[in-house]
């Protein structure tokens, strides 16, 4: 494979970027964290004893996605499905105060999803979802507005994290493709048939493992990533493969980028940041090539930061 140059930077497309319009689809969630000190082991059960000090709520899914797309100057917004309950309000506050625009439908018989983090001294020691998989098709009855926001976006995001916004994807794509609008997945599960005809899928590792198999060596790893990107019709196909990098595969060639040499904190939100800026910077114009280059300095900003996070355009000078 051949190894990606150096790129250009994010600051050659800043100002292209400030007139770039993402459109995020998907599953929303609320991360909530506890942060406290650990001083003792409870007489109840060998576990820690947390004090909890401050809480701390962020967009969290798609809606951390569409927040990584405002944090990089760009235009977000954001169509899914809440709840008619208090996590459902914050998430509302939140988008609000990082200025990305929603269409949130409310649906009173699903909760929103809630995932709980408690946090002491600066590591996760606990992570409780609060989450109920919807029993019908959350989002059936929107992509009326779905191809109403389409139009005015430059490139689509859909962001899937399994909890139903996303029953009618192969749809969406198709909408999308067929009026000329990128299209990029998040994948999730093993059924990657419905994202047939996308522009790019950025599976991680372990992801694309559970997909395809595995693999003993790098020939077998781009044997088996350009033979699914043939069978989905991809334009391309981005695996992100943690400390060993990201390989981009598309019809013209395959490229790979080493990661970025920097201390792992928290790696949760860092798939969101990774197509939040590829969105980012192919809506300003940028190749594919140099978006990807840019997105794995982004991965290595965020990675260094606690929970789901942004990378603001300063960080990537």
């Amino acid at each position: 494979m051949a190894a990606s140059p150096g790129r250009g930077k994010f600051s050659n497309y800043r100002e292209r970027a400030a007139a770039a319009k993402v459109l995020v689809v998907g599953d929303v969630m609320l991360d909530r964290y506890w942060f406290g000190d650990v001083e003792r082991i409870s007489p109840e059960a060998p576990v820690p004893v947390v004090r909890i000090a401050r809480t701390e709520d962020r967009p969290g899914g798609a809606a951390n996605v569409a927040r990584g797309v405002v944090a990089l100057g760009a235009r977000a917004t954001l169509l899914s499905v809440i709840g008619e309950d208090e996590p459902a309000a914050q998430l509302v506050r939140l988008l609000a105060a990082e200025h990305v625009a929603t269409s949130l439908h409310r649906d009173a018989s699903l909760p929103t999803t809630v995932k709980l983090r408690v946090i002491g001294r600066q590591q996760q020691l606990l992570r409780i979802d609060f989450e109920t998989a919807p029993s019908h098709e959350v989002l059936a009855t929107k992509l009326a507005d779905y191809e109403r926001l389409l139009r005015d976006a430059d490139v689509v995001v859909l962001s899937d994290y399994g909890k139903g916004v996303l029953a009618h994807i192969a749809t969406m794509i198709e909408r999308a493709r067929e009026i000329g609008r990128p299209v990029l997945v998040d994948p999730k599960g093993d059924e990657y048939s419905r994202y047939r005809g996308a522009s790019l899928i950025t599976p991680n590792r372990n992801e694309f493992r559970q997909v395809v198999g595995r693999w003993s060596d790098e020939e077998g790893f781009a044997r088996k990533a350009e033979a699914l990107r043939r069978e989905l019709e991809l334009d391309a196909l981005l695996v992100t493969r943690s400390e060993e990098g990201m390989s981009l595969f598309e019809a013209t060639g395959t490229l790979s980028i080493p990661a970025q040499a920097r201390e792992v904190f928290d790696v949760s939100g860092a798939g969101d940041t990774v197509i939040a800026t590829i969105s980012v910077l192919l809506a300003a114009g940028a190749s594919l090539a140099d978006a990807v280059a840019i997105a794995n300095e982004a991965a290595g900003v965020v990675v260094g930061k606690l929970g789901t996070a942004v990378v603001q355009p300063h960080e990537l000078a």
